[in-house]
């Protein structure tokens, strides 16, 4: 590969072709620049959501470590915000131009989009290729992020992440149950182990997404892998019967106290210590979870007592036990005006040291190659790794295919549905109402 030509002296040459170079030196001395031009960093800030500390904190091992050099010429500089204050946060940045370096960039791909649409994410594939580095993200991270951004590499994938349900061996092996492999079987497991006093699921109602994710688990299941993409091509419709049954069967767990008392007010973090911490059998979750899984002061039921199995079968469904609902977590991604060569520096260290140092110190499983001889953290981990590299066909989750507004609705409207507060047929309509309107 040809040596990479630098940023500033692409720009010149470009400036001197034209015959404007004079004039645009003399603009930039003053301090003015395009929407998409380069805007020297002052350092290399990052914005995330304080639910997620695994990336900020692999992010600053990283500025102490391989990365040393790269945060000596542009420190890392971290900032978080509530998920729920996310997108707002986002929208007021880019209405200001003034969005940091690195960030993540949104609840939702819908609003990810439009920020690309609108030039304000750099073009990583062309960055990450000219950098050389674009062979570190595993090619399965990269098809399912160019699946949820309208076929683009918008985002960086800093998990790769299959979801499915997390359990309590010892609580399922006391209670003489085996995995389910069908939804009567699971419901049959709930049944049980709430008459022995066991509350089965652990979720959060205030994320509210733990809970959709259900719906559309039982959806991919009993329609098949292109059921919610059949609602995004309007091709169907939430409220069509089919898709209100899994509604229906979500809220019924609900209604049966399968998920305890007060679900409306749990957050991320008290659902996972209700479940690490052996108050609750089951947790449907993403593999992000292996971070808090593999951390012994968290996790008080022990690494060895946590299983995982797929979303169970639906009888006489269309879909596949191994079709595994998978993501990239929050999405990363990088502001164009900002992406200037200590930035690509930055990347390209990133690139080629992320996955490594996430798997060793926090048992955590990314989209990047894992460039070091790393064993996993415990058996749980070598499971979902395994299932991970064995899944031949992926699906997304329920709000992938949805608006920003859509999203919300769903989000905040979850609880109430599995709380009896609201109707399947009522959430479904209503979540259908806004998909309808954008």
């Amino acid at each position: 590969m040809s040596p990479r030509m630098s940023r500033a002296h692409r720009a010149r040459l470009s400036l001197f072709t034209a015959g404007t170079a004079s004039l645009a030196l003399l603009a930039t001395a003053c301090g003015g620049s395009g929407s998409g031009s380069s805007s020297a960093p002052k350092d290399f800030s990052y914005l995330s959501v304080t639910e997620n500390t695994a990336v900020k904190t692999a992010l600053t091992t990283l500025s102490k470590g391989a990365c040393t050099k790269e945060n000596k010429a542009l420190p890392l500089k971290t900032e978080t915000v509530p998920q729920a204050s996310l997108d707002q946060k986002l929208q007021l940045l880019a209405g200001q131009d003034a969005l940091p370096v690195q960030f993540a960039a949104g609840n939702a791909p819908a609003l990810t989009n439009q920020l690309e649409g609108s030039g304000k994410i750099a073009d990583l594939e062309k960055e990450l290729k000219e950098l050389g580095v674009l062979d570190q993200i595993e090619p399965a991270a990269v098809s399912t992020v160019k699946a949820l951004y309208d076929g683009k590499l918008a985002v960086l994938p800093y998990e790769y992440n299959i979801e499915g349900i997390f359990y309590n061996k010892k609580l399922f092996s006391d209670n003489g149950l085996s995995e389910p492999a069908t939804w009567d079987a699971l419901v049959d497991a709930s049944a049980k182990l709430e008459s022995k006093g066991v509350q089965p699921f652990s979720a959060s109602g205030q994320q509210g997404w733990p809970l959709t994710r259900l719906i559309s688990g039982y959806l991919y299941r009993s329609l098949g892998p292109d059921a919610l993409q059949k609602v995004a091509d309007g091709k169907a419709a939430l409220t069509d019967p089919e898709y209100v049954k899994a509604a229906e069967e979500v809220a019924d767990l609900g209604k049966k106290g399968y998920f305890g008392k007060g679900l409306g007010s749990i957050d991320y973090d008290t659902a996972m210590n209700q479940f690490l911490n052996g108050k609750a059998a089951m947790f449907y979750m993403g593999s992000w979870a292996l971070t808090n899984i593999s951390d012994a002061g968290q996790n008080k039921i022990g690494v060895e007592n946590v299983g995982f199995m797929p979303f169970p079968a639906v009888t006489g469904g269309k879909g596949a036990i191994d079709q595994y609902p998978s993501n990239v977590g929050l999405g990363i991604t990088l502001a164009r005006k900002s992406f200037d060569d200590r930035t690509a520096d930055w990347t390209a260290c990133i690139a080629k040291n992320y996955g490594a140092t996430v798997l060793k110190d926090q048992g955590a499983i990314s989209g990047f190659k894992v460039n070091a001889d790393v064993k996993d953290a415990n058996a749980v981990t070598t499971q979902v790794r395994d299932t991970i590299g064995a899944s031949e066909q992926n699906v997304l989750w329920f709000e992938a295919l949805f608006s920003t507004k859509a999203t919300t609705i769903s989000q905040t409207n979850a609880a109430s549905l599995v709380s009896g507060s609201m109707a399947p047929q009522k959430f479904m309509q209503t979540v259908q109402d806004a998909l309808t309107a954008r």
